[in-house]
């Protein structure tokens, strides 16, 4: 019997209190996490080193992984929904990673040197987005995408960029807000996500002052909402005709397929940027596209662009980034990974819907995450400090019930998580809702 066919149990009607008693269970939990973050606050603003994973009271540590699973420094196990932000793909010991990160570092590291691997990975990475004809690595995401719109700069002569409200790109390219410290200084032009008519309407107002448009097909950090196809087919249309430089970042929404959502919306941008799980674990970026743009880093040429990076090709996440590639996620296995995600949002979906409650989950096949409200999501939104608590009460309910995921509410599904898993997660929501209806209001 489903816990929603069954009388609730009696918890807090008051969010507030309800978030007060989950905190202080949380605490009372995990004393070895708080004093590893109590000793942490006396050398590390915050006392960590990565906001994302920032929350109060505090972080739990985790000390060990296998698989989908994760144990914590008090001994607590979880079942890994979270997949590190989707650069998790393959679980915590996958025997064939580790493998080829081992045989690398017996070979020696820090070669300062080129080796086979980088082509072999490039070959790989090249053979299955559409778009992608040269490719180039970095260390993360975030570089990925600044020199893309280097070579953007560089190939077009102009210097604006065109990003979306509520995007997400790096560390340095955040824009929750138009203006943000933490940006790197570069001119900006803003338009909406998922509006095709601003977003023709603005591309074409900028004209031939606009060197790139960058956007991700499905908004990752701003809460696994899709784009619409017509948005990115509009994109593509408007940057056509202005010559401005269009950039998929694929760096979390590669796995939706083997070529990615440009793949599968059969839309192809310029240029494409990569990252996370493509190494296998290991750091890791990329960016490429068509052979003339990327043609301004060939040094083969005179006056072409630098792109500098001590650990570009270092020898571990070269050599696990031909396994991963080339042995485990292979087309098949994305189909699977899609597959599953799709199966499991569709069954999230409809114990919020059963319930009749004002929560649902967006997304698209592996990444999947939480909202509470009933209008359809297209873009991003600020939340009301009732949706924050709830999202927030979530996340604690679910730690309570053995589950990992993002202090935001997503899940990035890996490849060693199951049928049986995904069935937990659900039936843990059905609690959820059930302990919590009184909260999260009528859909």
């Amino acid at each position: 019997m489903s816990p929603l066919d069954q009388p609730p149990p009696l918890r807090n009607s008051d969010l507030d209190a309800a978030l007060a008693e989950a905190h202080e269970a949380y605490t009372r939990a995990r004393p070895k996490s708080a004093a590893i973050h109590e000793k942490a606050r006396e050398v590390m603003p915050g006392g960590n080193t990565r906001t994302v994973l920032f929350y109060t009271p505090f972080p739990t540590a985790m000390v060990r992984g296998e698989g989908c699973r994760l144990w914590d420094a008090d001994g607590r196990e979880y079942l890994d929904l979270l997949g590190e932000y989707t650069a998790g793909l393959f679980g915590h010991s996958e025997k064939r990673i580790l493998d080829a990160v081992k045989g690398a570092l017996d070979r020696g590291i820090n070669l300062a040197a080129v080796g086979e691997k980088e082509a072999q990975l490039a070959a790989l990475i090249a053979g299955r987005f559409p778009s992608v004809e040269l490719v180039r690595f970095t260390n993360s995401g975030t570089e990925a995408n600044l020199m893309a719109l280097a070579a953007a700069r560089g190939f077009t002569g102009r210097v604006k960029t065109m990003v979306m409200r509520g995007g997400y790109h790096g560390g340095v390219l955040t824009f929750a807000s138009e203006k943000n410290p933490v940006n790197v200084p570069i001119p900006l032009a803003f338009t909406d996500y998922n509006d095709p008519e601003a977003a023709t309407r603005d591309i074409l107002a900028e004209g031939d002052q606009l060197a790139a448009v960058l956007v991700e097909p499905m908004l990752g950090s701003g809460g696994c909402i899709p784009a619409r196809r017509e948005f990115l087919q509009a994109l593509r249309d408007a940057t056509n005709k202005t010559g401005a430089v269009l950039i998929f970042d694929e760096v979390m929404t590669s796995r939706h397929s083997a070529g990615g959502l440009q793949a599968r919306h059969g839309v192809i941008p310029d240029l494409t940027t990569l990252g996370k799980y493509m190494a296998g674990g290991m750091s890791f970026g990329a960016f490429g596209g068509r052979r003339d743009i990327m043609s301004v880093f060939d040094g083969h040429r005179p006056g072409t662009l630098p792109h500098a990076g001590t650990f570009n090709n270092n020898v571990w996440s070269m050599a696990a980034g031909c396994v991963a590639m080339g042995e485990i996620f292979t087309p098949a296995a994305a189909e699977a990974l899609w597959a599953r995600g799709e199966a499991l949002r569709l069954a999230l979906n409809g114990v919020v819907q059963r319930a009749g409650v004002a929560m649902q989950f967006t997304g698209l096949g592996s990444m999947v995450n939480v909202h509470f409200r009933t209008n359809p999501i297209t873009g991003p939104y600020k939340p009301s400090p009732a949706e924050d608590k709830l999202r927030e009460l979530f996340f604690f309910d679910m730690l309570a019930a053995g589950l990992y995921l993002a202090r935001r509410g997503m899940a990035a599904l890996s490849l060693p998580v199951t049928d049986a898993d995904c069935a937990r997660y659900v039936a843990a929501v059905e609690e959820f809702v059930a302990a919590r209806k009184p909260l999260l209001g009528g859909a």
